[in-house]
């Protein structure tokens, strides 16, 4: 099959009109015309999961997180560039899809909010009319810090960070969500009644900000959303099985996160 063959299946379940203004997404790499036997999904492109392409003789990757985000001024041998050119070199074509599978329902953010037992759920801030990013609802009464550990243990992450005054351990009802980094949408979460606010990447005074207007966050990291790959490769897998594609369809075993905690 050819590239624009599995896109087009994509894209009819994540439309690339929902990602937000300004967002990068689309392929990136390659051509439309490519023929493709082997696809990978992962998060990021970097030059651990480009080898591990190479190596598996992929012809595709989709990725969550685009491999070109700025204007590029030159291909000349760099170790940011040689990302780049060895996927031109080895003829794997990339694709993006970023902010849209955040957006889409039954997407990243409602994934998230089904392993962490938020029901009831809205969009949290919105992008267009009956679409919205990140997600909002009510969970069981619990203890921040129990919810914590749980956030914790459903991401195995090795810590989580709790935005909070004077170890405050209060009752949580209402929780947002927004994977990656989504601390600009904390009014947002204010607004609609959160108790607590999940995100990536919480800047310090941003966190200030939070806590003296009544609102406790916890930030699990931006890798969170490596979530993406288990679950596009059960949707590629999925379609597969139902249009009889002859596809290889891998899910990267690299991480690419770059934080860890002692």
């Amino acid at each position: 099959m050819k590239v624009r063959d599995l896109i087009k299946k994509y894209e009819a379940f994540c439309p690339p009109e929902l990602s937000m203004a300004g967002d990068v997404f689309g392929l990136q790499v390659g051509s439309f015309e490519q023929e493709i036997n082997k696809v990978m999904v992962t998060l990021d492109v970097r030059e651990q999961t480009v080898q591990e392409a190479i190596a598996a003789d992929v012809d595709l990757i989709i990725t969550k997180h685009a491999p070109i985000f700025k204007g590029l001024k030159d291909l000349v041998a760099s170790p940011q560039r040689n990302i780049l050119l060895d996927l031109v070199k080895h003829d794997i074509a990339v694709y993006v899809s970023h902010t849209n599978i955040d957006i889409v329902p039954g997407g990243l953010n409602d994934w998230f909010c089904h392993l962490l037992d938020i029901a009831d759920r809205d969009y949290l801030s919105e992008t267009q009319e009956g679409y919205g990013i990140g997600r909002i609802g009510n969970v069981t009464p619990i203890h921040l810090e129990d919810f914590a550990l749980k956030v914790k243990d459903v991401f195995a992450l090795d810590a989580v960070r709790l935005i909070r005054y004077n170890h405050d351990n209060p009752l949580i009802k209402r929780v947002a969500i927004c994977g990656g980094s989504g601390d600009d949408f904390y009014q947002d979460a204010i607004k609609k009644h959160a108790d607590l606010y999940i995100t990536g990447d919480i800047y310090y005074h941003k966190a200030q900000e939070m806590l003296t207007e009544g609102l406790l966050a916890l930030d699990p990291g931006h890798h969170i959303e490596a979530l993406f790959i288990e679950k596009i490769v059960e949707k590629l897998t999925e379609w597969q099985l139902a249009e009889n594609w002859a596809l290889t369809i891998l899910a990267s075993q690299v991480s690419t996160n770059p934080f860890s905690h002692l």
